[in-house]
């Protein structure tokens, strides 16, 4: 590894890209993909996209164009470390995040949430193990601390994982009848603690060098054993993951213009502890139930804020696609300006609501800035609806060649027989690859692997909408409408007997 940056302004710990290709390369292979354990993750076809993807963020954090947003001064070391790896200390570091994600979608085309939702889960538990410590004389804190020193000078990449498989949802996690449905605690030592269960949908793992966990939602007493945080290596003993499939799959098995951004795409991936140990100090919470929901509500207000920016990044790029795909048919994108207007609202909107979300937010005592957690939240539901829109237009302007599926492949366009017919035939104001490559990319933003998720990543927006209703304060609304009527009348309903 080594060190750049300018003298007396701190030193930048950063891997090449290379270097962080290699240390995935020296891990134990443990992911599995159709039944096959996938011996490198870096060349292999389900996986090589998403690593190349977080390559980037290497090679952004030391280009001096983009240096400010993927580095900052770490509050621990006083040296420069990537974003992603940092505690988040105040509005402007938490607009840098927003305006950054915006940017890794500008790069990739996708998700690159190998790093973002442990970069969230760090932050989540800054400030609970802080709480902790104090209310119960534990050393969370400082063993999370330490744990940050060491990953910021080895420069790792973390992933990070809520969601548990749950079970019946009607059910608390005690209540289930497996008890593995919700990752938990089935034995402690004086050394470490033993889990079981498993983590669900869980974004990047194949590019991480290591998996920060959170408990999945709020336990009470009779859940304690569920109500865990620790970080662990991804490749740890007894640890096997299963990368899910995606609908394009098969589409992304070809290369050419059917994989139309070669450095960028999502996995989506299932790990399955059967008694993994963790070490005593990697673990951050063990059994302090009334913090567990803390720990989710710290971690959806950052994610839920800079979220935002990750569809607004990726809803540039389908501007930019709709606009080529005009031209190439002959067009100018204004007659398309209404739709292509409404495309750069919908970007703006989460955009600005999650700048909002950061500036409002609050400084916790342990050092940690909180964005605030009314506007994160309205935030995601934004996020739910509006990149959907974004997407029909693009489909839209683009026409059936990039919505309905019949591109022809990458194969056939370059088959001695036929494939110069099909370029022929797939000509307009430009050449017929040329027009199907911006197909093709339509196609994969609206459609395709490079969808992120909107609707359910960080959430639902159900979930979104009961913070919503519990933040948005009715009562003190009703007061302010009483006050500017001068009404003194109390009015209350009595409840409905069902």
């Amino acid at each position: 590894m080594v060190r750049v940056g300018v003298q007396n302004e701190g030193v930048i710990r950063m891997k090449t890209p290379e270097e962080y290709k290699e240390s995935l390369r020296k891990m134990r292979p443990n992911i599995h993909k159709f039944g096959e354990l996938i011996e490198d993750v870096t060349t292999h076809q389900a996986t090589r996209r998403t690593i190349e993807g977080h390559a980037q963020i290497f090679e952004a954090a030391r280009n001096p164009e983009y240096e400010e947003l993927y580095t900052t001064t770490s509050c621990l070391t006083g040296e420069k470390v990537v974003r992603y790896l940092s505690i988040i200390k105040n509005a402007e570091d938490m607009i840098n995040n927003c305006r950054m994600k915006r940017l890794m979608f500008n790069l990739t085309g996708t998700c690159t949430g190998g790093r973002c939702a442990g970069f969230n889960g760090i932050n989540a538990m800054w400030a609970v193990t802080y709480d902790m410590d104090k209310e119960f004389g534990t050393d969370y804190h400082k063993r999370l601390r330490r744990w940050l020193e060491g990953a910021q000078e080895a420069d790792i990449t973390l992933a990070g994982a809520l969601t548990d498989p749950k079970g019946d949802r009607t059910k608390s996690a005690s209540q289930q009848a497996d008890p593995d449905m919700n990752l938990r605690v089935v034995e402690r030592r004086e050394d470490g603690i033993v889990v079981r269960g498993a983590k669900v949908m869980i974004c990047g793992i194949a590019a991480a060098n290591e998996v920060f966990i959170l408990p999945g939602t709020g336990y009470r007493e009779a859940d304690a054993d569920y109500a865990i945080s620790f970080v662990i290596p991804k490749d740890v003993e007894n640890l096997t993951i299963v990368e899910a499939r995606h609908p394009s799959d098969t589409r992304a098995e070809e290369e050419g213009f059917d994989n139309p951004v070669d450095k960028g795409g999502i996995t989506q991936a299932y790990l399955l502890f059967e008694d993994v140990f963790i070490p005593k100090e990697r673990v951050f919470m063990c059994g302090e139930y009334a913090y567990s929901m803390k720990a989710v509500l710290n971690f959806i207000a950052p994610y839920r804020s800079a979220i935002g920016g990750c569809v607004a990044g990726q809803g540039d790029l389908m501007i930019g696609a709709s606009a080529l795909m005009a031209r190439a048919n002959g067009l100018s994108e204004k007659v398309f300006k209404d739709k292509i207007t409404q495309m750069a609202i919908n970007n703006e909107t989460t955009f600005g609501m999650g700048v909002a979300a950061s500036a409002l937010g609050k400084l916790h005592p342990s050092g940690v800035w909180i964005p605030d957690m009314l506007l994160s939240n309205v935030n995601k539901v934004h996020v739910a609806t509006l990149p959907y829109e974004t997407k029909r237009i693009a489909q839209d302007i683009a026409g059936g060649i990039a919505e309905t599926g019949c591109l022809p492949s990458w194969k056939d366009l370059q088959d001695p027989k036929y494939g110069d017919l099909l370029k022929k035939y797939l000509s307009a104001n430009t050449d017929g690859e040329t027009r199907a490559r911006i197909a093709r990319l339509v196609e994969w933003l609206t459609i395709g692997a490079g969808v992120p998720g909107c609707m359910h990543g960080g959430g639902s927006q159900d979930g979104a909408k009961m913070m919503i209703n519990a933040k948005a304060g009715i009562e003190r609304d009703i007061e302010l409408a009483k006050r500017v009527a001068n009404i003194k009348t109390d009015i209350k309903v009595e409840p409905r007997k069902r």
